[in-house]
């Protein structure tokens, strides 16, 4: 089993936090998970790790599969200088995560508590959630609540925006 996903579930299971685990070949976007016809109930999630102009502030931006990010309005929204895709190499270090594999639960390496997350308010009208645990080769279904309850514990920055 993969050590991060592991690393997931054992906080997840600590937290009392409830979830389906869904196994599947690795996919890296989300229309990859799209094409895949797996029977997930809720609602899929993109993952977009952000940086500012200086590359001295980092962002992770959940929102709903269906939406385009607009990263000019949500640098406006922030009051951030200009925003653009974070590389391999910052993702990497700031959540010890591989593109195809962004995810919240990445946050779990994020030891300085830096990275920022902005999450769609639109994702608060859906009762489940989907994420990767760490990998690209399976998918968890969570309650938002609960969802919720596993950012307030990773003591991140959290921040509701308009996408």
């Amino acid at each position: 089993m993969n050590k991060g996903k592991e690393k997931i579930y054992n906080i997840l299971d600590e937290l009392n936090i409830k979830y389906i685990k869904h196994e599947h070949e690795a996919v890296y976007t989300i229309e990859e998970v799209n094409n895949l016809q797996l029977d997930i109930e809720g609602q899929h999630c993109k993952n977009l790790f952000l940086r500012n102009r200086k590359g001295n502030i980092h962002y992770l931006l959940i929102l709903c599969d269906e939406k385009m990010a607009d990263l000019k309005a949500l640098a406006k929204e922030i009051g951030s200088t200009p925003l653009s895709m974070a590389s391999e190499e910052r993702l990497y270090k700031h959540l010890g995560l591989t593109p195809g594999s962004v995810t919240p639960f990445g946050l779990i390496n994020n030891s300085d508590k830096k990275v920022k997350v902005l999450l769609d308010k639109d994702l608060k009208h859906d009762g489940k959630i989907n994420f990767h645990p760490n990998t690209n080769t399976a998918t968890l279904t969570i309650d938002y609540k609960d969802f919720y309850k596993f950012l307030q514990w990773s003591g991140n920055e959290i921040r509701e925006v308009s996408i």
